[in-house]
């Protein structure tokens, strides 16, 4: 079969571009991912990808080199490999409260119905009085704690601590964990002026609600509970 000049003239140039054409090539991106490609364009600070009939533009910036298609990937260097960062995990309100209560002492049953009843685990909650966090912290006691009242953690050990120092301050009292809890509502003036759980409304309110949390939460584990009441 005999061509003509300009037929066998195109058959040459198919035949020069079959390799990059065909085979392609694979455009080697910054963070050491390979793109495939038919061939690529750069016009200024784009790079176009041309393949299966799209194109795919990226930042000039983005792409280290190109490889052909079929060549041996080459070894990537250390700046190509990003550390793998894994964020520490965050602890919830409930598991910092467990946590707290264990390393001071007290069931965990009695600082969750004490937070529940504080706050509901709201960690930003600000009353209207100045209490802050899971356990409406005053200032003042922060303080004295060494705490900062608005981070969690800080909150809640520093409450609890303060709530295991009335505990041990009304020990010797036969309803110690109601006068702790009403010292913890309305302060330890308030209760050793009334010789007991002052009759202010909110405080009567306060010990009987967080009673009642505890003794539905402590009911497989009462063994655990405070003595006392």
């Amino acid at each position: 079969m005999i061509l003509e000049p300009k037929a066998a003239q195109i058959l040459a140039a198919l035949a020069m571009l079959a390799p990059s054409c065909f085979a392609g090539e694979y455009a080697v991106l910054s963070n050491g991912f390979r793109i495939h490609a038919d061939r690529h364009e750069t016009e200024g600070a784009i790079v176009r990808l041309y393949a299966n009939g799209g194109v795919t533009e990226l930042p000039a910036q983005q792409i280290a080199g190109f490889e052909t298609d079929g060549e041996a990937p080459k070894p990537k260097s250390k700046s190509f490999i990003a550390p793998l960062k894994i964020a520490p995990a965050v602890p919830s309100p409930e598991e910092l409260v467990t946590a707290a209560a264990l390393r001071n002492g007290l069931p965990p049953e009695f600082v969750h119905s004490v937070v529940s009843v504080e706050s509901a685990y709201r960690t930003n909650a600000v009353s209207r009085k100045g209490a802050i966090g899971l356990m409406q912290l005053m200032p003042a006691t922060a303080s004295e704690y060494g705490a900062d009242p608005t981070d969690p953690r800080q909150n809640v050990e520093a409450g609890t601590r303060y709530l295991r120092d009335l505990l041990l301050k009304y020990q010797s009292s036969d309803h110690q964990v109601s006068r702790a809890l009403a010292a913890y509502n309305a302060g330890p003036g308030a209760v050793d002026r009334h010789h007991g759980v002052p009759p202010y409304r909110e405080t009567l309110a306060y010990v009987g609600r967080v009673l009642r949390k505890y003794d539905k939460q402590a009911t497989p584990a009462k063994t655990a509970r405070p003595s006392g009441d």
